[in-house]
C-alpha cells in the first residue's frame, strides 16, 4: 500500500498526554442515535467536563449550527463552566468523539503541527465523512502546517509516552475484521507511525475489551502514566470474557521494555462490573480517563471498583488532581471522557 503525504514527517514528535496542553478540543454531541433512549444527559456530561477542564485550560468547542451553540451555552453557563476559556467553532460533525477523528497535534522542535490522518468510521459505520474533514477545519482556523496521510489512524488506537514508545492492539490495526488499512503490512506501519509520531518503539497488545465497538482501542486498555510506567485493566472474575484477554495484555506487558530498553513499570487497574443498557454490553472502562494541565477525568460508573481506581490513579499522578466524572449514561454512545477530547499541546 502506497503513503501519499503532503509534507514532509522528518523530526515530527507526538508529546505525551501530561506535557502541557494549550487546549482540549470537544465537539458538541448531537447524533442522538449513539445514545439510543438516554441521549438527555449527555449534553451535561460535557458541561460537567468543560467546568472542569476550563479551570485549567482552554476549550474549543466544535459545534455542528448556531442552535447548538446556543443550547452548548447554556448548559456550559449552567453548569458553572468558565465561558471565559471556552472557544466556539461552527463546524458540522457527524458524531463527537474527537480523540478520533480531530487531529492529533506534534511538534518539531518548538513548532506545533498537525497530523492529519484518514477516518473512515472505524470501518464500521457509514456516517464519517464530516468528522474526516475536522483536520483541516483546524488546520485552517489555527493557522497551522499539516502532513496529510492516506493512512487511516484514530487517536483512540494508540498512547505514547512522548519518549518514543506507543502502545497499540494487534486487533485495531492489525485485523482483518474492521481493517483500516487493509495491505499495510505491520512493518510498513510501523515505519510510517516513526516518521510522523516519532515513534521509535511499538508495544503491541492482543484484544480489547467486550462491547468496543472499534475492534480494539488501546485506550480502554493500557495508557501510560509517565514515561516508563503502563496502567492496564485486569478482570478477577475468571467467567467473564474480558478475563483471557487481559490476562493476557497483562502478560505481555509485563515483559516489555520502553523505546530504551528499560523494563516497564506495570501497575493494574480494576475493572468495573459489567455495565448493560437495554441487552448491550458497554465498554466501560476505568483506562479511559483524560490527563488534562493539572487534573485527571476519571469515568466512574456507581461501581464500588470506582474507589481502588481512582486511588490507583492518585497515587501514580500526585501532583494532579484526580476527578471522578459519572459515566454510566455517556458509556452507551461507545466511548467516554478519553473518547470525546483531544489535547493540543502548547
Amino acid at each position: 500500500m502506497k503513503v501519499a503525504v503532503k509534507a514532509p514527517g522528518r523530526g515530527l514528535r507526538m508529546p505525551a498526554e501530561w506535557e502541557t496542553h494549550e487546549a482540549t478540543w470537544l465537539a458538541w454531541p448531537h447524533e442522538r442515535s449513539d445514545w439510543p433512549g438516554k441521549f438527555t444527559p449527555i449534553p451535561w456530561v460535557y458541561g460537567e467536563v468543560a467546568r472542569h477542564l476550563s479551570q485549567r485550560e482552554r476549550v474549543r468547542l466544535l459545534v455542528p449550527s448556531r442552535e447548538a451553540e446556543r443550547a452548548a451555552r447554556r448548559v456550559f453557563e449552567k453548569s458553572g463552566v468558565n465561558m471565559a476559556a471556552v472557544d466556539f467553532y461552527l463546524c458540522p460533525t457527524n458524531r463527537s468523539w474527537t480523540r478520533d477523528f480531530a487531529p492529533i497535534f506534534v511538534k518539531r522542535a518548538a513548532d506545533l503541527l498537525i497530523t492529519n490522518w484518514k477516518f473512515n468510521g472505524w470501518a464500521k459505520y457509514a456516517n464519517w465523512k464530516r468528522d474526516n474533514q475536522v483536520p483541516d477545519f483546524i488546520a485552517r482556523r489555527l493557522l497551522l502546517a499539516q502532513c496529510k496521510l492516506d493512512v487511516v489512524l484514530e487517536g483512540g488506537a494508540i498512547d505514547v509516552n512522548g519518549a518514543g514508545a506507543m502502545l497499540a492492539t494487534e486487533e485495531c490495526l492489525l485485523s482483518d475484521v474492521q481493517a483500516r488499512n487493509p495491505g499495510l503490512s505491520r512493518r510498513h506501519l510501523e515505519r510510517v507511525l516513526s516518521e510522523y509520531l516519532g515513534v521509535k518503539k511499538v508495544l503491541w497488545l492482543g484484544r480489547g475489551i467486550a462491547g468496543d465497538d472499534t475492534h480494539g482501542h488501546v485506550d480502554d486498555l493500557a495508557r501510560f502514566t509517565d514515561p516508563r510506567t503502563v496502567v492496564t485493566v485486569v478482570e478477577e472474575d475468571p467467567s467473564d470474557e474480558n478475563y483471557r484477554p487481559l490476562l493476557d495484555n497483562l502478560s505481555r506487558l509485563r515483559k516489555m521494555t520502553d523505546q530504551d530498553g528499560q523494563k516497564l513499570r506495570v501497575v493494574k487497574l480494576p475493572m468495573p462490573r459489567p455495565v448493560w443498557f437495554s441487552g448491550q454490553r458497554l465498554p466501560a472502562s476505568y483506562a479511559n480517563f483524560y490527563i488534562a494541565n493539572g487534573l485527571v477525568l476519571v469515568p466512574v460508573f456507581n461501581d464500588p471498583a470506582d474507589r481502588v481506581a481512582l486511588n490507583t490513579l492518585a497515587k501514580l499522578f500526585p501532583d494532579r488532581e484526580v476527578v471522578g466524572i459519572y459515566c454510566r449514561d455517556l458509556v452507551l454512545g461507545l466511548g467516554t471522557l478519553h473518547c470525546m477530547t483531544q489535547q493540543q499541546p502548547r
